[in-house]
């Protein structure tokens, strides 16, 4: 990971302050449902304020086709200034001059302004250095603060990264800090607990990782493909026969690198995936041929708790079974409490991240007694994966105008 600057680190009193927030929140109806990234962004457009800078925030939203009026950020303007304590925030309708223009340039030391949709311009997504140079216009330092975008290689991420003296933000930096200490500066043992639908969305995740933690826990749907390459039957469980040597190859790699792999031993069965149905728990040999596989069982979930009293450092990414369900959310909400215990005891430092484990965290109330929960994605899971992030490598210092 390269070193960057922090906003501690950069004059920003009087200056114009390009800040590339990722505001693509839901919007229903008109409202945002979940406000959650723009209150984590909040924390860098007040401290920028704070220190005298002229704020001028951006965000992508959506995947519009040129310019949509119902992708516009301008919903956006009230949720935002609201996060930030009741101050206004000035609203652009472009990104780029003269409408973004004139608003920037009225802006006084401590104001905010937020442009329009970044996406409203092809450009921003062929990263186009052109259309990064009218941005590069509007600013005189870059702040990146977009972590859960930071795999796009876009203009306002990466081209313009280079073009003005460029700092993380607040929400960049607590991500990178975390993110280091879970897998690049570690206390071991380290436990990767991943878990998900398909081994297909985490092959290369799975592949890298074995040779970076101690231990590699896996459930959710892709343990099935994994007790099938075994040789278990897993009836009619979702299970990604094709991908059984790659699963093979995983847990061949493994025991090179010496990280024990474990894989659930018991599991709860049904007839059918709905609320309400009919369970089973049964060994990994004996999975009737009519059933699925929806949850680990409790065995399973005791050797994990177990394993995790054993460890020092967590990186979680995935639920343990469909959680979204019930009953099946019951192994990872154990889990998730018994994380949130060991961290809040000191005995255990743990990072999280992707949209459904941030979910199966909210739903089992423990997301704020996790040492780092990540909201970001693509990002998250590409990190995991071990590859150079585009808009973390753009704010390696020494790099820029």
């Amino acid at each position: 990971m390269p070193r960057f600057h922090t906003i501690d680190d950069v004059d920003v009193a009087g200056k114009r302050v390009l800040v590339r927030a990722d505001l693509n929140v839901p919007v229903k109806n008109g409202k945002v449902a979940d406000a959650t990234r723009i209150e984590r962004a909040a924390l860098t457009i007040e401290a920028l304020a704070a220190k005298g800078a002229k704020v001028v925030v951006m965000s992508h939203f959506g995947r519009p086709k040129g310019r949509d009026p119902s992708q516009s950020l301008r919903p956006l303007v009230g949720p935002l200034s609201r996060a930030i304590g009741g101050k206004e925030v000035q609203f652009a309708s472009d990104c780029i001059a003269p409408a973004a223009k004139a608003v920037v340039d009225a802006l006084k030391p401590g104001e905010v302004a937020l442009l329009e949709n970044l996406r409203f311009h092809p450009e921003e997504e062929k990263n186009d250095p052109g259309f990064a140079r009218q941005l590069a216009e509007l600013g005189d330092v870059y702040v990146d603060d977009a972590f859960s975008a930071a795999h796009r290689a876009h203009a306002s991420i990466e081209a313009l990264a280079h073009l003005l003296p460029n700092a993380a933000g607040k929400l960049m930096q607590a991500e990178l800090l975390a993110l280091g200490a879970a897998l690049e500066h570690p206390q071991r043992p380290v436990m990767a607990l991943v878990g998900g639908a398909k081994v297909s969305t985490k092959l290369d995740l799975l592949k890298f990782i074995v040779g970076k933690v101690d231990r590699l826990a896996i459930g959710g749907a892709m343990a099935n493909t994994f007790l099938f390459a075994q040789g278990h039957g897993v009836g009619r469980s979702m299970c990604e026969k094709e991908l059984a040597a790659g699963a093979r190859e995983v847990l061949s790699n493994a025991e090179k690198q010496g990280c024990r792999v474990i894989l659930p031993d018991d599991v709860v069965i049904a007839d059918k995936l709905e609320a309400g149905a009919t369970t089973s728990i049964v060994g990994v040999d004996a999975v009737p041929g009519n059933t699925m596989i929806l949850d680990i069982g409790p065995r399973s979930v005791a050797r994990l708790e177990a394993a995790l009293l054993e460890c020092k450092t967590l990186v979680w990414n995935g639920p343990v079974g469909a959680f979204e369900t019930p009953p099946f959310e019951r192994a990872t909400l154990a889990l998730a409490n018994k994380v949130a215990e060991l961290t809040t005891a000191g005995k255990l430092l743990s990072v999280a991240g992707g949209g459904d484990t941030v979910a199966a965290l909210a739903a089992a109330g423990v997301a704020d007694r996790f040492s780092y929960v990540s909201t970001a994605g693509g990002a998250f899971l590409e990190w995991l994966e071990g590859r150079a992030l585009p808009g973390v490598v753009a704010l390696a210092p020494d790099d820029h105008a």
